[in-house]
């Protein structure tokens, strides 16, 4: 399952999420489990604090598997903090921390900028400096793809009418059954954009997602987890996954989704009432 982005480059469609998973020893420990299971894309950011050791595990856990760096799909994202003037530099420096030779993938990781009122138009402004910064690091072969994550509809269309001559590849945005938009969908298709999901569990240490009594009962039918049946129902709708799991349990199942959900099932899913669990950017110019 692969996605082939404006670059000619393919994307796996289930990748292995890090967001809260921090520490050299567990970065190693979780990243062998993702690997033995078969995951060969690995999410990360310049927040998440944890970019140096997965680049040190990969040092050690790509000759254990037999692998290359041509094997792994890795992408990390621009802080807020760095919007703007510094996003080249910030990039530069994602780079040295993964020591991975190029990255796959950088995201701008949010509309707005730190430290910037959410309403002021230099939000934009920033962005769009953040847009022109990454298309340099695209040419001096920093990383081989750029895209965005938590872009509405308004911020996606700005940036396609000013996109400096790169097309966003990926709209990494909060995805599930509770929380989606299908008309942000219908532009990313539109335009050849990946739409990938995060949170597609609920997010953390958030249990109404698959507690729901429904989630639950297609699961037991199907044979499978609710978890399974969430992701499954993104990947289903040509959505991207970046599940996060340290056990072993659960990493293997988060990547087992070779299973179809019924078409009946697949509306009930897409028909929940709308609650939104992570941070939102429409209030961002």
């Amino acid at each position: 399952m692969k996605f082939k982005l404006h670059s000619g480059d393919y994307m796996p469609m289930i990748g292995f999420g890090t967001y809260q998973i921090r520490g050299t020893q567990l970065i190693r420990d979780v990243l062998d489990r993702a690997l033995d299971a078969g995951y060969r894309a690995i999410d990360s950011a310049a927040v998440y604090g944890n970019e140096e050791d997965i680049g040190k595990a990969l040092k050690e856990l790509l000759p254990k598997y037999n692998l290359t760096r041509q094997d792994l799909f890795i992408t990390t994202k621009l802080s807020p903090n760095d919007q703007g003037e510094k996003a080249y530099e910030a990039l530069q420096k994602s780079l040295k921390n993964l020591d991975i030779g190029y990255i796959d993938l950088y995201l701008i990781h949010w509309p707005g900028v730190y430290g910037v009122n959410s309403s002021k138009d230099e939000n934009s402004k920033k962005r769009d400096l953040s847009w022109q910064k990454l298309v340099k690091g695209v040419k001096d072969g920093l990383t081989r793809n750029i895209g965005v994550s938590n872009y509405n509809v308004r911020h996606l269309t700005e940036l396609l009418a000013k996109d400096h001559g790169i097309k966003p590849a990926v709209n990494q945005v909060e995805w599930h059954p509770h929380y989606h938009q299908p008309e942000l969908l219908e532009l990313c298709k539109r335009e050849g954009i990946l739409l990938e999901a995060y949170s597609s569990l609920g997010g953390s240490d958030n249990k109404d997602l698959v507690d729901d009594p429904k989630v639950k009962d297609i699961a037991q039918r199907l044979g499978k987890s609710p978890a399974q049946v969430l992701l499954r129902w993104a990947l289903q709708q040509n959505l991207a996954v970046i599940p996060k799991a340290r056990s072993k349990q659960h990493i293997d199942e988060n990547i087992d989704l070779n299973f179809d959900i019924p078409t009946n099932d697949m509306k009930i899913l897409s028909s929940f009432s709308q609650k939104k669990y992570s941070w939102d950017p429409d209030t961002i110019v």
